[in-house]
């Protein structure tokens, strides 16, 4: 029972694509983050690393690390998250969180901590949905869908940008990314007035999952019901191109989205953790 990491994501997926695949709802961002970096190129995330842990042959866990999110965790055995902790202490001066379920997140910490003297805070409680019935708004608001094209980068980098400062992260988004996501007619507007007033973006499906995110509104334009209407639009646009599944993560500490997203059809499949690490002090 060991970890194998790995900077490139072919040799990864060869490895742990089955494992990923045999539950792609709770698996949704590491496939789609290995799909985009297949699509656009591993420029895309630069310094990513990705890794399997196996017990008896078989892959039963797997980690993504892209830069600067949190390193990612599927579902694995206690022991070989606190295994990864100390295999990336090992090599990293540092890693900026760890995102899993509650106990995998916080074996990890533990055994981060134990390791570097850096203790972990909590930055946010996640919850992953996937959709039972798509409930279109009834009735809708003003205004009506579109798919973004080129013409909206300018607007779509801004709201994406703007979307990652409300949700507390740091740093710009990937452009790239966001590119390839306009490019692939990913993403949806709400127009009301003329204009876009929301967004709403979707993954292509991998193993029939699609995933949305995000979901941003303007501050201006709040609480008349485009985020809704955006979000519906976009899930409607994820099953036409052949979606099975429809999922999304909602933040538990913003009841507001949960309730819109629970109103639209979707239910809650697991909670996960973030936590985040300060910069190391070691001795």
């Amino acid at each position: 029972m060991a970890w194998k990491l790995t900077g490139d994501v072919e040799e990864f997926l060869a490895r742990a694509e089955g494992f990923l695949c045999a539950d792609p709802v709770a698996n949704t961002v590491p496939l789609t983050v290995t799909k985009a970096i297949r699509t656009l190129g591993p420029g895309l995330y630069p310094k990513a690393l990705f890794g399997w842990w196996t017990a008896g042959g078989d892959v039963a866990g797997t980690c993504v690390w892209t830069g600067p999110y949190p390193v990612l965790l599927s579902a694995m055995p206690g022991p070989a998250a606190s295994e990864l902790a100390e295999v990336l202490a090992g090599r990293e001066p540092a890693v900026p969180g760890v995102n899993g379920t509650q106990e995998t997140a916080e074996n990890f910490a533990d055994a981060w901590t134990r390791r570097t003297g850096s203790p972990a805070r909590v930055a946010r409680h996640e919850r992953l949905h996937r959709l039972a019935g798509l409930d279109m708004p009834d009735p809708p608001p003003e205004g009506a869908a579109r798919v973004a094209d080129v013409g909206d980068q300018d607007l779509v980098r801004d709201w994406y940008a703007a979307f990652r400062r409300d949700a507390g992260g740091h740093g710009d988004p990937n452009t790239a990314m966001i590119d390839g996501r306009l490019a692939e007619g990913g993403i949806v507007l709400w127009e009301a007035g003329g204009r876009p007033v929301a967004l709403a973006g979707r993954t292509p499906a991998i193993a029939g999952t699609a995933r949305v995110a995000p979901v941003y509104t303007p501050a201006e334009h709040r609480r008349r019901g485009y985020g809704a209407a955006v979000t519906a639009a976009v899930t409607r646009a994820a099953q036409d191109a052949g979606a099975e599944e429809v999922v999304l993560f909602t933040d538990l500490a913003n009841p507001t989205s949960n309730s819109v997203y629970h109103r639209l059809g979707y239910r809650p499949v697991e909670d996960r953790l973030v936590l985040a690490f300060p910069s190391p002090t070691r001795p």
